[in-house]
């Protein structure tokens, strides 16, 4: 069964244990497979913000350049030696070229320094050309690794659904992006800076856990904490 135990030699770190391998989920919503030295991240939806400005809507088109910063960041911290972008990381194909010169530039050093798989996912379906492996969906070391979550493949790490929980305790409720997961899918939450979430209680994720086994942890400022399904909440 998949569970979270706290790692060896530290309080306040949580692991996940899922398809028989070894996870660190970190407050910044990416994950962390030891044993590949990989980061897992979904949905960072880079481009979002300019999407929206040539749509007429004036925001500054600053996430990019913050996601990227975050990425770079837990690249360094965790010794990364590649990295698994599970899909939606453009919000827009076009995204991959309308990249600001010093984004363009922080995202080409990161490609070069490690190996870099993109798997598509429906805001970013088409391969692009700004380095690494564009790929539909992959298997590695019996998970599989897709954008869209679905039932019926065991060792499935998703994420498309930008899952967030709602927890109470006495009297009061925190909603938070979270990891969730059962026996077989684990679906991360949004990595991007822009990006908003969905309540794990809500209709879109209805059939896809065993709801007598999800677990699920949610993001802190410096850490990520396990909560108990029973103080999930809806809203």
């Amino acid at each position: 069964m998949a569970q979270a135990q706290p790692a060896s030699g530290t309080e306040t770190q949580e692991m996940i244990r899922f398809a028989g391998e070894v996870f660190v989920p970190l407050p910044s919503g990416a994950l962390y497979w030891r044993d590949l030295e990989a980061l897992l991240v979904a949905d960072l939806h880079l481009e979002k913000l300019s999407s929206y400005a040539r749509s007429g809507q004036l925001l500054p088109p600053y996430d990019t350049s913050m996601t990227l910063r975050r990425l770079e960041r837990d690249i360094v911290a965790t010794g990364a030696k590649r990295v698994f972008a599970l899909g939606d990381s453009f919000h827009r194909d076009e995204g991959t070229k309308t990249l600001l010169v010093e984004d363009r530039e922080r995202l080409g050093r990161l490609v070069v320094q490690v190996e870099w798989v993109w798997i598509a996912g429906n805001h970013d379906p088409a391969p692009h050309a700004l380095g690494g492996t564009c790929c539909v969906e992959l298997a590695v070391s019996g998970c599989s690794l897709r954008h869209e979550p679905q039932t019926g493949i065991a060792g499935l790490i998703a994420g498309h659904l930008h899952p967030a929980a709602r927890v109470a305790l006495n009297g009061k409720s925190s909603r938070r992006p979270c990891f969730v997961w059962d026996d077989h899918l684990l679906i991360l939450p949004a990595y991007g800076v822009s990006t908003g979430s969905l309540n794990v209680l809500s209709p879109a994720f209805a059939g896809l856990f065993n709801r007598e086994k999800i677990q699920v942890m949610m993001l802190g400022r410096d850490r990520v904490y396990s909560v108990s399904r029973q103080r999930l909440v809806t809203g």
